[in-house]
């Protein structure tokens, strides 16, 4: 049954005294604490998709695991070439656009004489690539801001409990895994040594537009008359004055456009 609740709560004994809403409340917890300890629970990994007679929807790390989604961000990595060194070359930008200030970074420089053709092609590497785990707010611009793909946080893992905090410092060993990466514009797949190519190199995310296109100038009445009789400069040969008073300039030929993909 139902209690009407007054008015004025200080007239009525029975609001005043809290007996009848501390029973109720009580009443409640007791429902679903029993429902939740007997009742059959489910361990549907999508909490708002479980049926069941529990009501309960915490997940039983490490026994229950859900699914990530494709975006997730885990620990980071550090991605090797395919000798197993690291792809960094210790530009510092990953540490310089950290917001937390987590990376810690110290360059040295490969030997002139190396035997190894990806390491005459390139000028540094890290010598200490550490990430303080405990100081990251995983926000991901270090993987943005990376301009050789050598840092990635595609692991699917979170950080492993430790029992000191020095053990969240991860260093190249620690970070250093994964399958290996390899890019058409990385510099040892251009050439062997550290001259320069013959071939004008085109980069992997842009490509030659289809076509040559014509260099026009903007319209300004008859800007190609007045240059050529002005005195202020001569019409070229392969100038040509179109229909419209614009002026194309065809003394070099077409241009080729180099369209970038985003």
């Amino acid at each position: 049954m139902a209690i009407k609740v007054t008015q004025d709560p200080r007239t009525d004994i029975r609001e005043r005294a809290y007996v009848p809403e501390l029973l109720r409340g009580l009443a409640i917890t007791a429902k679903h604490f029993f429902r939740n300890l007997w009742g059959t629970r489910d361990t549907n990994t999508s909490v708002v998709d479980r049926t069941g007679t529990s009501l309960m929807t915490t997940v039983a790390y490490p026994e229950e695991k859900p699914i990530y989604p494709e975006g997730y961000r885990g620990l980071h990595r550090l991605v090797p070439r395919e000798d197993g060194k690291p792809r960094c070359v210790a530009c510092y930008m990953c540490a310089t656009i950290c917001p937390a200030q987590c990376i810690y970074i110290e360059a040295g420089e490969y030997e002139e004489t190396s035997a190894e053709g990806e390491s005459r092609v390139i000028e540094k590497y890290p010598t200490q690539f550490v990430i303080d785990e405990l100081r990251c707010i995983v926000c991901g611009l270090c993987v943005d801001a990376c301009p050789k793909d050598a840092i990635r946080m595609d692991t699917y893992m979170h950080t492993p409990p430790e029992y000191t905090r020095q053990n969240f410092v991860y260093d190249i060993p620690k970070l250093l895994k994964g399958p290996a990466v390899s890019h058409p514009s990385d510099p040892w797949n251009k050439r062997e040594g550290s001259e320069e190519p013959h071939h004008a190199h085109k980069e992997a995310h842009t490509r030659i537009g289809e076509g040559l296109v014509e260099l026009k100038l903007p319209q300004h009445g008859n800007l190609g008359a007045g240059h050529g009789h002005g005195g202020h400069g001569k019409m070229t040969a392969g100038a040509q004055t179109g229909g419209h008073g614009q002026t194309v300039v065809t003394q070099q030929g077409p241009i080729q456009v180099t369209k970038f993909l985003k």
